[in-house]
């Protein structure tokens, strides 16, 4: 098979968390801001925005809030956004009523805006031999970094993006088979926890040997284990709903 430097680079893919203390030049964001604005969007509405970080104390509370100290260090930090206020606006200022706004069909069509957004940011990043990690920790705490961020109805975090010149060497992890997760015609419900043997032993083996932060663990661990994230009943994660019918969307 002839892999072309597009196809190298995504099967290469690794989170970076930590970078070398320079910054991105004008040049470089912009490519990557016309990256992200040219990503496909449904029904050509639109409706993703991105907050380019650069406040120390707003990096900070952030990092906080991910539990995630690098965040508040080098590299250029993104807050990708769910935006449907600039199209609710052009309807008001037209005299006409919100239409299908509220939906749980545009707040999708906006979540996979900005999502795509996020991604195609990051592949054009890794492309310009950068590294970079997606922050889904942004969502421990959605209404903090709501109200850090001073965002209007209509508008909530999707994820967030750290980018910059990587300042350390991470082993790839080892994602499930692609039967486990690719299937003809119909979805198959054949696996057992048998199945999940070898996979369990290659994830081990990656975080035992890995050089930052080893624990012995696997991927069933994860899922089912004592420590795993699954076993908690409720968190700030779950209020999500809660400030999504706040900021005006999926009232129906």
């Amino acid at each position: 098979m002839n892999l072309n430097n597009t196809i190298k680079t995504q099967l290469n893919h690794r989170s970076i968390r930590h970078f070398k203390n320079q910054p991105l030049d004008k040049e470089t964001l912009n490519t990557l801001y016309e990256v992200a604005n040219h990503t496909a969007s449904s029904q050509f509405l639109q409706q993703f925005s991105i907050i380019h970080v650069t406040d120390k104390e707003k990096r900070t509370k952030l990092a906080e809030i991910c539990n995630q100290p690098p965040v508040s260090e080098n590299g250029e930090l993104f807050i990708f956004l769910i935006d449907l206020h600039r199209n609710i606006k052009l309807r008001q200022e037209a005299n006409l009523d919100d239409g299908r706004l509220h939906t749980m069909d545009l707040y999708l069509q906006g979540l996979s805006d900005a999502t795509l957004a996020v991604q195609n940011m990051y592949l054009a990043a890794e492309s310009l031999s950068l590294g970079g990690v997606i922050l889904g920790s942004i969502r421990n705490d959605i209404r903090a970094v709501s109200e850090l961020f001073n965002l209007p109805d209509m508008v909530i975090p999707a994820l967030g993006l750290q980018i910059g010149i990587p300042d350390e060497e991470i082993q790839q992890k080892p994602r499930l088979p692609l039967s486990f997760k690719v299937f003809e015609n119909e979805y198959q419900d054949n696996l057992s926890a048998q199945d999940y043997e070898d996979y369990d032993k290659e994830v081990e083996h990656y975080y035992l040997s890995r050089t930052s932060n080893p624990r012995k663990e696997n991927f069933t661990q994860q899922i089912i284990g004592k420590n795993s994230n699954l076993n908690r009943k409720v968190t700030k994660r779950d209020e999500v709903l809660e400030l999504t019918h706040s900021k005006g969307m999926l009232w129906n």
